[in-house]
């Protein structure tokens, strides 16, 4: 069987095309029902964000030098 360049080219993007899979879709929040328990909501994922920001120490030496000019 002779298989010429445009015939294997072609095979290969159909192949590439197949093997491609969906992204998953992210997760679904379904919306709150009255703007105080969406704002409560809001506050307890902050919350949870700011006690795991701070379990990680960041040595001074990654920090950068800032020089403030007046």
């Amino acid at each position: 069987m002779k298989l010429t360049r445009r015939a294997m080219a072609a095979m290969l993007a159909s192949v590439g095309a197949k093997a491609q899979t969906p992204a998953r879709p992210g997760p679904v929040n379904p919306p709150a029902a009255t703007p105080e328990a969406e704002l409560e909501s809001a506050r307890e994922q902050l919350s949870a964000r700011v006690m795991a920001l701070a379990q990680v120490e960041v040595p001074m030496s990654t920090e950068p030098a800032f020089e403030f000019k007046a």
